[in-house]
């Protein structure tokens, strides 16, 4: 006897439809199951085996076969759990309905029936949607991230014989529903605040220019002068997501398990911090069976780089493409998938092996071979896609002990999205949504300055030995400083301002 069972399987972001397919004949008794599944997919008999048992019904003695289709699309994780069983339960005449290939069944069972969460599960529901099928089978954990795609029927389940009594139309259950906006909003808020750092203004101004242009940016300074925790709040200050961006991002974290799906909905902009010995793979993404790295994890978000140089210059130089193109594609002998990767870069580093050549208090004990060497350990082409370079100074005693309070990042924030909304209003029709993108073209159109800024320009790269690069950067984050001031021409007092933000650009590294 055939039966078969809609599911799906994890491509990229994206889900693909699955055809269960399963068969129940007379011969030796047997449990076959092809259509290129991975280990865990095979080892998924024994569960379904021993949770058919424990719930109950009866198993087959039979020859089962089980076919995925399609059979050139390579199947993994324990997504198939449910549908083969519901599949064989068919075969034997236990569950009766004939129109159970109406609904997209997934989830894991436990060996006592129960049935776990799953990962990948709003892809899911987006496929479900679009192949307009009457409803969405599956663990009761991942309800709440599958409804916030609406136009499709949820249907959480928390063990075998509920959805064995449901397909039968003996159990009738009530569509899962959440308000995605009010979701939405509510998981919005974040615990940190620009207000509980104490001193550094500088340090808050140059990450306030930087997101209100997009701008990656660079943190030098000695141990304990609070690079982490300025960095950490940097998200805090970027526009709201959209809810677009959210679901992306929720995508994203999902597929990759790291979301937590009674949450339903990632709204905070993400911030990664990986450790400095992670590897390439971890960075981009891939292994056997290609997954989201970090910098896609910080897709809409951050990725915080600290102790820069201590990062393998390979691992480092491979974030050069997907900062340029917001993507990042991983190819295999079979396939090739692309996930997103549009984040805003943060470092922080020691200004030397020590850490205290730029300390005023502390005496540096390197040599200016020895700061070289460390420098050099982060390449040119990266350097050239970081806008803006800033000293974070070790905090006194007085701006620790002040009870004056700073703007909060509710505040800051309003000043950066007003500087977004120029920047959009004059990018339109461009292609690219914040100053950091603009191309040579684009700063040629835009970021024309008055003689006075050009002579203070010349003047800077003269003396300070800045390189055509840093021209143009200069250009691109003295525009942004016009724009959080609402002023349509870019000032003298502009120029002065980006020209400090390359301080990188003077160190022993560059002479």
């Amino acid at each position: 006897m055939l039966a078969k069972v809609l599911s799906a399987a994890i491509y990229g972001l994206e889900a693909i439809l699955v055809k269960v397919e399963v068969d129940v004949s007379a011969g030796l008794p047997s449990f076959l199951t092809v259509g290129l599944p991975d280990t865990s997919v095979k080892e998924s008999r024994e569960r379904i085996k021993a949770a058919i048992k424990n719930c109950g019904y009866h198993f087959p003695v039979k020859q089962v076969t089980i076919n995925l289709a399609p059979a050139d699309i390579k199947k993994e994780g324990p997504y198939f759990d449910l549908p083969m069983a519901v599949g064989i339960l068919s075969t034997t005449g236990v569950i009766s309905r004939n129109e159970i290939d109406d609904f997209l069944i997934l989830g894991e069972l436990s060996l006592d029936g129960s049935i776990r969460p799953i990962k990948g599960t709003l892809s899911m529901a987006v496929k479900a949607k679009e192949a307009k099928l009457r409803g969405f089978l599956l663990p009761h954990d991942n309800a709440p991230e599958a409804a916030i795609v609406e136009g499709v029927d949820i249907y959480p389940v928390t063990n075998l014989p509920e959805a064995v009594e449901f397909l039968n139309g003996n159990r009738p259950l009530t569509p899962f529903k959440v308000d995605p906006m009010s979701l939405f909003m509510e998981q919005s808020k974040s615990d940190t605040d620009f207000q509980e750092v104490k001193g550094q203004a500088q340090v808050k101004r140059a990450l306030e220019v930087a997101a209100a242009g997009g701008h990656n940016i660079i943190m030098v300074g000695p141990p304990g002068s609070g690079k982490t925790m300025l960095a950490k709040r940097l998200p805090t200050i970027l526009p709201p997501m959209t809810f677009e961006e959210a679901i992306e991002t929720t995508k994203i974290h999902s597929i990759a398990g790291l979301f937590n799906s009674k949450k339903g909905l990632t709204a905070v902009r993400p911030f990664r911090a990986p450790h400095h010995t992670i590897s390439n793979a971890g960075l981009v993404g891939g292994g056997t069976y290609p997954m989201p790295g970090e910098i896609s994890l910080a897709h809409n978000g951050v990725l915080f780089l600290d102790e820069l140089p201590e990062f393998q210059r390979n691992v480092l130089d491979v974030l050069r493409q997907p900062m340029e193109d917001g993507v990042v594609s991983i190819a295999r002998a079979a396939h090739s998938l692309t996930y997103p990767a549009r984040f805003m870069l943060a470092a922080a580093m020691n200004p030397c092996p020590c850490g205290y050549f730029t300390d005023q208090f502390r005496e540096c004990t390197c040599t200016p071979l020895q700061i070289q060497r460390y420098l050099s350990k982060i390449s040119g082409p990266l350097m050239d896609r970081i806008d803006i370079h800033i000293e974070v100074p070790s905090v006194k005693y007085r701006d620790l002990a002040s009870l004056h309070p700073s703007d909060s990042s509710a505040v800051i924030r309003k000043r950066v999205i007003r500087a977004r909304e120029i920047q959009l209003e004059r990018l339109k029709g461009e292609k690219i949504y914040c100053t950091s993108q603009m191309g040579s073209r684009q700063i040629k159109k835009y970021c024309s300055i008055s003689e006075d800024s050009k002579n203070l320009l010349e003047m800077a790269i003269d003396r300070l030995g800045f390189s055509a690069r840093a021209h143009d950067r200069i250009l691109k984050v003295a525009r942004t400083i016009a724009d959080l001031e609402g002023v349509s021409n870019i000032e003298a007092n502009h120029i002065s301002e980006a020209i400090q933000y390359r301080s990188l650009d003077r160190y022993p590294r560059n002479r």
